[in-house]
């Protein structure tokens, strides 16, 4: 044999697909556009199929007639010529050509081998589609989106017969004034200066820092009567999810409760600007100061002011917001939830809009880090929740100006 058509043909003995169909298979010569003919029959050729350039017809053929062997007899003389127009008409010289050509039984793949190959082969075509929201997920995040305009007045225009905001003391600890051993940990010296405290010598020697029971916190009326509206809102938000109203008040309640913290401070996420550090709420606008003047202490406040630069960086629009939201509200690990089945299926639904949304309409090339960074601060913010709900509690002993809605929230009766 020539040594050039012995080297042709182990080339294409390389290129051949395995049994399972033509959108497996290869051309006979990519370099050659001469259309191919089945070495069987004649027809249109589609590959090489068991060690031989046929059409699927006679491809199908040899498979079948491997895998469930029959007694096949010639009614003529035993040498028909098979054609395109013939084939079906004599199985045992068709099976003989396909033989003769060079077609190889231990080349068919068996039926679990097939089962496999095809599902690998959905599993890839799967992932190689593009995601995109099915008419289901597309309502269920109008839904949403509709509930959260419905509910959040980000202009604060109806936030109004308020108590007003005293700022005339300093805080016990300061956001703003930079230390003089900064901290390497953050991406600009915009947001290391906002976010470093005056230093304790100095905490020490303002007057009201030697006695709790003589702390005045002054912003705590205006904070109590911005965190009460912010729950008001809340509260109308969840009411107007659907899958929300069809769970029992008790679990309505206790989702509500152990949420509130993490939705507000996502919602307070929209108004913040992380060049200022100032969250603009229309007319109004709040720094960390203030919560540090309503006697949060650092121990809440500098992990939350970090939670905000964090996830405001990540630059989300209103859809990636309030689907944040829903995973947050809808948490089947909260204390006094009965149906976590229902509400864990309703956070996975969720989570996948989420990861949907993001694959479908986020163009950047590294928008497959986007649902881990969000989920991270969710885990972030939930760390939070216990320590806001202990200081509250401390406040409210000491100066009781928490509105008896914030109570109930923070409250562990069920």
């Amino acid at each position: 044999m020539d040594s050039s058509l012995q080297v042709s043909m182990n080339t294409q003995e390389l290129r051949r697909p395995t049994d399972d169909g033509p959108e497996e298979d290869t051309s006979a010569d990519e370099e050659d556009e001469e259309p191919k003919v089945c070495h069987v029959c004649g027809d249109q050729a589609t590959g090489y199929h068991f060690n031989a350039l046929t059409c699927e017809g006679c491809k199908g053929f040899f498979r079948r007639a491997m895998k469930r062997p029959a007694s096949f007899s010639c009614p003529f003389r035993g040498n028909c010529v098979i054609t395109k127009s013939n084939r079906r008409q004599c199985q045992a010289c068709r099976l003989k050509k396909c033989q003769s050509i060079g077609m190889l039984k231990e080349l068919i793949m068996s039926d679990e081998e097939l089962e496999q190959r095809r599902h690998i082969l959905k599993q890839k075509r799967k992932r190689a589609e593009p995601l995109v929201l099915s008419p289901q997920q597309e309502g269920a995040v109008q839904e949403l989106l509709q509930a959260q305009r419905s509910t959040f007045d980000v202009s604060f225009v109806d936030f109004k017969k308020f108590r007003p905001i005293d700022r005339n003391l300093a805080p016990m600890h300061e956001y703003g004034q930079m230390l003089l051993d900064p901290s390497p940990a953050f991406s600009s010296p915009q947001e290391e200066a906002l976010f470093q405290f005056s230093s304790p010598s100095n905490c020490d020697e303002r007057p009201d820092a030697t006695d709790a029971s003589s702390r005045v916190f002054i912003t705590l009326p205006h904070i109590a009567d911005l965190t009460t509206y912010m729950i008001q809102q809340i509260i109308s938000f969840a009411k107007l999810i659907s899958y929300f109203r069809e769970l029992s008040m008790e679990d309505q309640i206790s989702l509500l409760k152990g949420a509130m913290f993490e939705v507000c401070q996502i919602r307070f996420n929209m108004l913040f600007n992380d060049e200022t550090g100032v969250w603009e709420c229309g007319a109004l606008s709040y720094c960390m100061d203030d919560a540090a003047r309503a006697g949060f202490q650092r121990h809440l406040l500098d992990p939350l002011m970090k939670f905000h630069y964090t996830l405001r960086k990540l630059r989300l629009d209103d859809t990636e917001y309030v689907l944040m939201q829903a995973i947050s509200l809808f948490s089947p690990d909260r204390p006094g939830v009965t149906d976590q089945g229902t509400i864990d299926r309703h956070q996975e639904m969720v989570a996948l809009m989420l990861k949907t949304y993001i694959e479908s309409k986020r163009m950047s090339t590294d928008k497959r880090l986007l649902f881990p960074k969000i989920v991270a601060c969710l885990t972030e913010l939930r760390s939070m929740n216990e320590e806001y709900t202990k200081q509250v509690l401390e406040i409210q002993d000491i100066q009781p100006d928490v509105s008896p809605l914030i109570l109930e929230v923070v409250s562990k009766d069920p």
